[in-house]
């Protein structure tokens, strides 16, 4: 009997009516419903009568599929603290896990299997995707391999949204050609990762791996595909992966007393080509423990975190889907078919498939969310998508929610930081320093902890680092590294910041720029905002446009904004405990600030940052910033900051410790009053291309840890009084490269630990040996192949001395903004 004849006859066209009654009302079964419908539709054309054998047999598996609907959906109203309830549901799942098992592999398994023989490729794949996720679904319902029913249910939820992948593009086959080439092509490989973004597709090509023929083939249909999750059951998951290793896999479902006790690291004789997939795991300490080392055995993990690479040996990164790739699995969604229908709005359309930037699962709730929906309700779901807001109860719950679950678990501290990184525009790479920085004064924080936290983020996928190849030694800065973030973790951080009445949040946030500020903010104005940070994102702002508010409590201030003009809020007067003001100009040319007089009363500011600005000529009546400790001007107009005529500098910043001038094209000599600043211990003058000249007494600064005089190819001699500098452990002169000579004075630098002086073209010769042999504290040089010899005859002398031979390496990344 053919396979389309299973599904004719009355008993086919019964069941076509419970699933379509089962999408409508269903939150939990509709994904799997609507495929259920397509994929009969397709076959419901025969008309060949079943015969009664097999229909009886239908009718069981559909009262006991409707039956285990109506539980599911039980267990999704069920109240997350009702305790008593959660295991009554649990255990039924347990029951109806055992009643479909039975029916599924008794004579119905064989009359399917019967039938799938002689079905045709196309619909072979379909029915193999809808078995291998009925599969599934029964694996996550156990209690012993996932914990609560309710957090189960969760998952298969997420795992439905990711489920449709990539129609008829090459992602999903680029990602199985590569992960199959580690699997199957890498005996040298026992733990294989593929690692992405929530909501990427993980899932999906995992199993796509599983039902591909070669890999099939190589290990012998030897293939168990466990969900870890975040709570897991791990006796009970070490049970069944030994059960399956060793041919007794009922042991996984009884007890786990012969089960090798420890890591399971243990080096074992070969055996059958085996793998075991381990989906969504969370925790290295769990991973660790199922993990079995053993010739012809491999595991492949899915997670959305990085795990270190003695662990898992060899990683995949899901990438996200190209704009074709998106468009097709967004109309798909939306209007079931993969190219936008000629009654749509093509604009429209275009503009919300680019706000999931390719994120699958994005696109598939925000498609199904929208879809049957008029014009003007896609028109404003595009608005509350630029605001970063949930379109509708059904998108908050299925999109925003469940990437969520990456944030629920991380710790108090961490998932501070996360949400901090909402206040920083859209597609824009932010600064380290300014996220260090913030960090470190509002979290209590040091910045070695900040970064670690920067680290974590990182390995859990929720933003990217963004690194110049050069940096990540001793003595690298933060402003070389940049941060970039997914827009729908962006949008997640915005929307949990978010809650609660505007005056009592604790981040203020204005999430797209607006050419004005939020109503809501200027109908509440009654009463002081409470938040600890406040981003403003505006075009040009008068002095008009702004209105007065109160924040007693704001620690941090960022202003971005898009003009050639900028009058600052004139609320800055209102905010005493200000410690970091960041103030961004992402316009193509430098804006010029005004209302400099509201700076009167920052008396507590720690942190200034000034980017794409003409900084203002400080003076000692307008900026009293007595504990300023850190000012950075990036992309600014410089020249006459420091006039020395109409400034002390030393009485204004007397707690100033680090200066930041980079890309600033105005700077032609460093002027002399930034030497008087005696607190000064880093100082950083980068990519300044016209500098010409360091001030000759730039041996006053007797605190000076760090210089940093990077890619100023105008400079051609540093000051002899650069041998005052006692302090002095790390000197940056790369990409210098009209810099003649290092003076001989260098050698008085007896703390001296490192010295940076690549691509230093000019540099053809050193000081004395003599002269060198006095730098005492000297650990690394990085230099150019000319020179190297030179400095390699200290290591005969200087046994702790590393000479680093550099690769020329350039980057405009800068310029990407």
């Amino acid at each position: 009997m053919a396979f389309n004849d299973f599904f004719a006859g009355e008993i086919a066209v019964e069941l076509l009516k419970q699933l379509l009654a089962i999408s409508r009302k269903s939150c939990l079964c509709k994904s799997s419903a609507d495929n259920l419908i397509t994929s009969i539709e397709e076959l419901l054309y025969s008309g060949v009568e079943l015969s009664a054998i097999r229909q009886s047999q239908l009718d069981r598996f559909s009262e006991t599929l409707r039956g285990g609907l109506e539980l599911a959906r039980k267990v999704l109203s069920s109240g997350r603290w009702n305790v008593y309830k959660n295991l009554q549901l649990a255990r039924k799942m347990e029951k109806l896990e055992k009643q479909v098992s039975r029916f599924v592999s008794g004579t119905m398994q064989a009359h399917l299997l019967a039938d799938v023989h002689h079905m045709r490729f196309e619909t072979m794949e379909r029915f193999d995707r809808l078995e291998g996720r009925l599969e599934q679904r029964l694996n996550s319902m156990k209690i012993g391999a996932g914990g609560w029913v309710e957090e189960a249910v969760k998952r298969m939820e997420v795992e439905e949204e990711a489920s449709l992948g990539i129609i008829g593009g090459v992602g999903l086959d680029l990602g199985k050609n590569n992960v199959k080439k580690m699997i199957i092509g890498r005996d040298d490989l026992n733990v294989i990762g593929i690692w992405g973004i929530g909501g990427s597709g993980k899932t999906t090509l995992a199993n796509e791996i599983c039902k591909d023929n070669q890999v099939r083939s190589h290990f012998n249909d030897r293939i168990l595909f466990l969900t870890v999750s975040q709570s897991p059951d791990v006796q009970q998951l070490r049970a069944r992966i030994w059960g399956f290793l060793t041919g007794n896999e009922a042991m996984g479902y009884t007890n786990n007393l012969f089960v090798p006790q420890g890591t399971l690291q243990c080096e074992w004789g070969s055996g059958p080509r085996t793998l075991v997939v381990l989906d969504d795991v969370w925790s290295l300490p769990v991973l660790e423990k199922l993990i079995f080392r053993i010739p012809t055995y491999k595991t492949l993990v899915v997670s959305r975190f990085k795990f270190p690479a003695n662990v898992v040996n060899e990683v995949y990164k899901v990438e996200l889907l190209r704009e074709d790739e998106s468009m097709s699995l967004f109309c798909h969604s939306a209007f079931g078919q993969t190219s936008i229908p000629p009654t749509a709005n093509e604009t429209l359309v275009k503009q919300i498939v680019n706000e999931c930037k390719g994120l699958p699962l994005a696109i598939k709730v925000i498609g199904a969310s929208l879809r049957d929906q008029p014009e003007m309700y896609w028109a404003s779901a595009k608005k509350r998508l630029l605001r970063g807001e949930p379109i509708c109860e059904s998108h908050e719950n299925k999109l925003l929610e469940r990437m969520a679950i990456s944030v629920e678990y991380l710790c108090k501290k961490v998932k501070e930081c996360f949400l901090d990184l909402g206040s920083f525009p859209e597609d824009k790479k932010i600064p380290l320093d300014v996220l260090i920085n913030m960090w470190v004064e509002i979290h209590d924080i040091d910045e070695e902890e900040a970064f670690a936290i920067l680290v974590e983020l990182a390995d859990k996928n929720l933003l990217t680092l963004v690194k110049d190849a050069r940096v990540g030694d001793s003595y690298s800065s933060f402003y070389e590294i940049c941060v970039t973030q997914h827009d729908v973790l962006r949008d997640l951080a915005i929307h949990l910041s978010n809650c609660g009445d505007v005056n009592e949040r604790k981040r203020l946030l204005m999430p797209r720029r607006d050419a004005e500020l939020p109503r809501e903010w200027e109908r509440n104005t009654d009463q002081p905002f409470n938040a600890q940070i406040v981003s403003v994102h505006t075009g040009e702002m008068r002095e008009m446009d702004w209105f007065r508010m109160e924040f007693p409590k704001a620690e941090v201030l960022i202003l971005n904004f898009s003009s050639n003009e900028y009058f600052l809020p004139p609320f800055i007067d209102d905010m005493p405990k200000l410690r970091a003001l960041i103030v961004i100009n992402h316009g193509t040319t430098e804006a010029i600030l005004e209302n400099f007089s509201a700076f009167t009363n920052l008396a507590n500011l720690r942190s200034l940052w000034l980017e794409k600005v003409w900084a203002p000529q400080l003076t000692n009546l307008i900026v009293p910033l007595k504990n300023l400790q850190k000012l950075s001007m990036v992309l600014c107009k410089v020249n006459n900051s420091f006039h020395p005529s109409v400034l002390d500098l030393p009485l204004i910043f007397p707690r100033l410790s680090e200066l930041i001038i980079d890309h600033c094209d105005d700077l032609i000599k460093l002027p002399v009053s930034i030497c008087e600043v005696n607190s000064l211990q880093s100082l950083s003058i980068t990519n300044c291309h016209r500098l010409c000249e360091m001030p000759a007494n730039l041996g006053m600064l007797k605190k000076l840890q760090i210089l940093r005089l990077y890619a100023c190819p105008e400079l051609k001699t540093l000051p002899p009084t650069i041998g005052e500098l006692i302090g002095l452990k790390y000197l940056d002169i790369s990409q210098c490269v009209n810099l003649r000579c290092l003076p001989k004075e260098i050698g008085k630098l007896a703390c001296l630990e490192k010295i940076d002086m690549r691509e230093c073209s000019q540099i053809m010769s050193l000081p004395t040996q003599t002269a060198l042999l006095n730098l005492k504290s000297l650990k690394r040089v990085i230099c150019d192949d000319e020179v190297c010899w030179q400095w390699k005859y200290l290591e005969n002398t200087m046994p702790d001395l590393y000479v680093q031979v550099a690769e020329k390496w350039y980057s405009l990344d800068w310029l990407d903004g």
